[in-house]
């Protein structure tokens, strides 16, 4: 075996010494995001955890232990559980399907190249940049039982009865779906055209002269190619949907009834507007985080199947 010369060693330390350096700036680099998601996400998570254990309030959530007797209640003792739960289910299921269709057929549309779309695109992206509170406000206005709500005003004003948006327990759930696919279908809409645009033109020349109709096209090609971002969005407004509290807040509180009382707004009613049940929303919040989990690894174990990578 040949002896290292002091030359050999000094460049071999050189070496680790520059290894090490890229090591540490690496760490450096990621250290701002680590911190935040350290403070910001798993330590609340953990905290939330805890706190579940505990009967108590938001000033002094440490009063008494109760071990697993929040969860017992949640599932066993309490039906207004269940109530929030459905609403919030049928509130996802809602979004995700209007949101995922209305954003495909205005992507599609988007799609031909028009002078018209610049100004459609920024049209359809505009109410994405509205602040969801005022947004619930502008809605709640315009859906208003009132003289001076306009849907009805103008239903009445072609002979059609009016609608009670807001007050029916059958169309406030719908009316609040409505809104909010309004102010989210022009984001996702741009990214589903995005991706469109980076589709090849020789697969869709290709098509052409297999004299491929329309419609085969765009579910044998233009699906498939954008199934990446399809998901990607399957998980983001999924996900968004079970955290759907500033509309409800505002264009119905949770009403009529308990009709549209989703789980965010009854964990914020018992975790602050009632007298030592922190512990209990803490409870309901870590089973409404469990579910989130379960339906994105359900998601990435049998939808990612069906996505085409390039």
């Amino acid at each position: 075996m040949l002896e290292r010369t002091p030359e050999m060693r000094a460049l071999a330390r050189r070496s680790r010494n520059r290894r090490w350096r890229g090591y540490a700036l690496s760490w450096m680099m990621i250290l701002p995001a680590m911190i935040f998601l350290i403070l910001f996400v798993i330590y609340p998570v953990f905290n939330m955890g805890n706190m579940s254990l505990y009967r108590g309030n938001a000033t002094n959530p440490y009063k008494e232990f109760l071990g697993l007797d929040n969860y017992h209640r949640l599932f066993f003792v309490k039906e207004d559980f269940y109530n929030a739960l459905g609403n919030t289910a049928l509130y996802t299921v809602g979004a995700l399907i209007s949101v995922m269709v209305f954003s495909l057929l205005f992507a599609q549309w988007m799609y031909k190249k028009r002078k018209l779309n610049n100004i459609a695109q920024t049209v359809f992206f505009t109410p994405h940049l509205v602040a969801g509170v005022s947004a619930g406000f502008i809605w709640s206005w315009l859906m208003s039982s009132q003289s001076y709500g306009l849907f009805n005003s103008v239903l009445t004003a072609i002979g059609l009865p009016e609608v009670h948006w807001l007050d029916s327990s059958a169309m406030a759930m719908p009316s609040i779906i409505i809104m909010n696919t309004w102010k989210s279908i022009g984001y996702y809409a741009l990214i589903i055209l995005s991706s469109m645009k980076n589709i090849p033109d020789e697969i869709y020349e290709a098509a052409r002269l297999d004299s491929a109709s329309s419609v085969k096209t765009f579910f044998k090609i233009t699906l498939p190619m954008i199934s990446p971002q399809l998901f990607f969005l399957l998980i983001t407004i999924t996900t968004g949907s079970f955290k759907v509290f500033d509309s409800v807040r505002i264009m119905t509180n949770g009403g009529p009834g308990d009709s549209t009382r989703v789980l965010s707004m009854y964990i914020y009613d018992y975790a602050f507007q009632r007298n030592n049940t922190l512990g209990y929303a803490c409870a309901a919040g870590m089973v409404m985080l469990l579910i989130m989990i379960i339906i994105t690894i359900i998601d990435f174990a049998f939808v990612e199947k069906k996505v085409h990578y390039q």
